[in-house]
């Protein structure tokens, strides 16, 4: 199949964009590459160091006969139920890597938060910038420069594009990305926000709300709604990063620890096939393909930040206008929660990524000819993984889909959009997810509402003050304000009052990830407010038009009056507040050197 003319050109102008940087890039990757292996390299105290707790044939393995070694870079803590499966993973990777004459060893540990847990609360303002933070304890890890591949465990929102960062400036190395999966269906996503938005309105109580919530977020493994940790997942698939099918395989299932053996196998490479360095399958196709995924399957806009950073990571530089160009083109072929009432497990049991990448692959929306750590390409990751026999795997060609209502082929998709919309004005820039928002609430023009932080809206709402069609502005929740928290705990107010038949909207400088669903919101406004962005000059009562159909942000505001109407500067009591507690002080220097949502709001730049 031909590829796309639209998906051609968003490729050739990132080619074209990021030419010198890329280029700086490769350079530096090709001279790690041709430096002779570490234990051979560095001198006899820095080799007896970094060996020194192997056990001794592993030793042996490593300097005499200059076996292999594995870096295991992992985000394991029992905190997080999608990471707790990790604490055996280490162990299971070192016997496998002795049986096929190599070592491994634990290189280090990134911290990993969730959201779910800090969501709504001061310490959901150092999310974003945990990113960062788990690429640069990426980059430590593997600093100690023994070694000839790397497998990277990690799930979650911020985790995985930290270690894919971090994974990047190591571009020299085979990598592997390793899963543990999503948890098993509980409460399902439709009958917990029921409850949410109960709660909301003081219908049921604290015992039963925390029922409803216990019920849903039940064991271990990834939550199962289509947020950014699921979606990260779906894209390393796409780019070739996982072994083939691993993404949605549930935690104690029969093919999980044979999924991770085959990491370690797959890194290793076969007398065949070398696994290619992370640095050289991390090209612009690959980035592409994992955009095309992204909106193919109404996938979290957080990774309108975190891909960006990515590219970045890799000398490639990508923008919103990209992102928009692919999502005019690329069919939704997916209804994941909060797109659909489906939850992770019925995407996977439906066809799931391997379905979703044939497809694109065979209507022309992804490059087929890239590098992945696979010998047999991106179709290799069509088909779905089996336990063959003992310490065996098969992988079966994925057939048709097993529900249409929750995936669907390229000749019938859901929308012949992705549903990721630009949104451009004298607001600024900013983008708005609009496959779960209903067709009559694309368009809303309303007298607006300011607010200086979210507890402010929660607090009106509770007064009954926004019971009318109203668009809310949020702001001074910008990377540089206050590091970008997401806003979940604003979705159920909204929601009720959309249930009532308010057309209402939400306007922000901070992230939603995937869980506005049917309300819309206008998120990442750029520049954001505390940079003297638009925000910071609208007031209560002025008019907005947020127009999903056109692409367009507005304040219907006179343009003379608009340009001379003054700045307004963050609050001080709230930019103090902002920096203290929660150990929010130690990530002023990252709040200070922030780039915009667009630009990845990254702190390393």
């Amino acid at each position: 199949m031909k590829l796309n003319a639209t998906v051609q050109q968003v490729t050739d102008r990132i080619i074209q964009r990021s030419q010198l940087t890329r280029s700086a890039y490769l350079a530096r990757l090709d001279i790690a590459l041709k430096r002779p292996p570490g234990a051979q390299r560095l001198g006899c105290a820095n080799v007896a160091h970094a060996f020194a707790a192997l056990p001794v044939n592993d030793k042996f393995r490593v300097v005499a006969e200059k076996a292999p070694n594995i870096g295991i870079v992992t985000a394991f803590n029992d905190m997080l139920s999608a990471h707790a499966p990790f604490q055996y993973y280490p162990d299971l990777i070192k016997v496998e890597a002795r049986k096929h004459g190599a070592t491994a060893q634990v290189a280090g540990g990134v911290p990993a938060m969730c959201d779910g847990v800090t969501q709504g609360t001061p310490a959901m303002e150092l999310s974003l910038f945990s990113r960062d933070v788990i690429a640069m304890a990426t980059a430590v890890a593997l600093s100690h420069d023994v070694f000839s591949g790397a497998l990277m465990l990690g799930v979650c929102d911020k985790i995985v594009p930290g270690l894919l960062i971090g994974a990047l400036q190591f571009g020299h190395l085979p990598t592997v990305f390793v899963p543990a999966g999503p948890m098993t269906s509980g409460l399902s996503n439709g009958e917990k926000s029921k409850v949410r938005e109960q709660a909301a309105q003081g219908l049921v109580g604290r015992t039963e709300l925390l029922a409803a919530e216990s019920a849903a977020y039940h064991g271990v493994g990834t939550c199962t709604f289509y947020g950014t940790a699921n979606s990260n997942q779906m894209l390393l698939e796409a780019m070739g990063l996982h072994v083939p099918g691993t993404a949605f395989i549930n935690p104690g299932a029969v093919v999980r620890d044979e999924l991770t053996r085959e990491a370690l196998r797959t890194v290793l490479g076969s007398s065949d096939f070398k696994c290619p360095p992370i640095g050289l399958v991390v090209d612009e196709r690959c980035i592409v393909n994992a955009m095309v995924a992204l909106l193919a399957t109404g996938g979290s806009t957080n990774h309108l930040i975190h891909w960006v950073a990515v590219a970045r990571a890799a000398g490639m530089v990508i923008d919103w206008d990209d992102f928009s160009a692919l999502s005019d083109v690329v069919p939704l072929l997916s209804r994941v929660y909060p797109n659909g009432s489906a939850d992770v497990n019925q995407f996977q049991a439906a066809g799931g990524p391997g379905f979703v990448i044939r497809e694109l692959l065979d209507g022309g929306f992804m490059h087929a000819d890239v590098l992945t750590d696979r010998a047999g390409g991106l179709r290799e990751y069509t088909a779905i993984p089996q336990v063959a026999d003992v310490g065996m795997l098969k992988w079966v060609t994925t057939g048709a889909s097993q529900d249409e209502s929750v995936v669907r082929p390229v000749a019938a998709p859901f929308s012949a959009s992705g549903g990721l919309k630009l949104l451009t004005g004298n607001l600024g820039r900013s983008v708005i997810k609009i496959s779960a928002v209903p067709d009559d609430r694309h368009v809303i023009e309303a007298a607006c509402r300011v607010f200086d932080s979210q507890e402010a809206l929660h607090q009106a709402f509770a007064a009954n003050e926004m019971n009318r069609d109203l668009i809310c502005v949020v702001r001074w929740q910008g990377p540089q304000a206050n590091g970008m928290p997401e806003l979940h705990k604003l979705t159920p107010p909204m929601a009720v009052l959309q249930g009532k038949g308010f057309k209402v909207a939400l306007v922000t400088d901070g992230r939603m990830s995937g869980a506005s669903g049917k309300v819309p919101a206008a998120i990442h406004v750029s520049p954001e407010a505390a940079a003297g962005g638009p925000l910071a000059k609208v007031r209560d009562g002025d008019v907005i038009r947020l127009d999903a159909n056109a692409g367009t942000l507005q304040v219907l505001v006179p343009d003379a009056e608009w340009a001379a109407r003054e700045v307004l500067p963050m609050p001080e009591a709230l930019r103090h507040a902002n920096g203290l507690g929660m150990g929010r002080e130690l990530f002023a220097n990252m709040r200070r050197n922030a780039l915009t949502a667009e630009q990845g709001a990254c702190s390393w730049l």
